[in-house]
């Protein structure tokens, strides 16, 4: 079947096609079938199984909204594991956040440690940031904290 890409999560590679019968088929990253990234306004030939598109491929010549390269993909120095432990060994004092390159909310970790309710915001502070590095996946990971120009 024949239809057009009307959307599409980068992050996820899920996406939306509306066939030629009126009908909506959603797809993930592993049914393009396809070199390159999909792109709303494609047009597309697909297969279709319930309400799934599989094996997704891009007509000859067919270009969506982003008919340019594909963005590539993030490039960090850092390591979110390295972040999460400097996180619980030292969060209160901001480390972390140093060495992420967010010396603004570092120093700010750094001054509230000197007092006692200050030291408790902090460590709660820094307990939520080594959770949120641990969850995150390395590709966010590295579109949030990315390497230095």
């Amino acid at each position: 079947m024949r239809g057009q890409v009307l959307g599409v999560d980068v992050r996820t590679g899920e996406g939306l096609v509306s066939g030629d019968d009126g009908r909506r088929y959603r797809f993930a990253q592993q049914d393009w079938a396809a070199a390159g990234e999909p792109a709303i306004g494609m047009a597309v030939d697909f297969d279709s199984r319930d309400d799934r598109a599989i094996g997704v491929f891009p007509l000859p010549d067919s270009r969506g909204v982003a008919s340019h390269a594909p963005e590539p993909a993030p490039v960090t120095d850092r390591n979110r594991y390295v972040a999460a432990l400097l996180a619980f060994l030292l969060g209160t004092l901001g480390i972390h956040r140093f060495y992420l390159g967010r010396t603004g909310s570092g120093i700010a970790m750094l001054i509230l440690t000197c007092t006692v309710v200050g030291l408790l915001v902090t460590g709660i502070w820094a307990f939520v940031d080594m959770i949120r590095y641990l969850l995150m996946s390395d590709r966010e990971f590295a579109y949030r904290y990315p390497r230095p120009a």
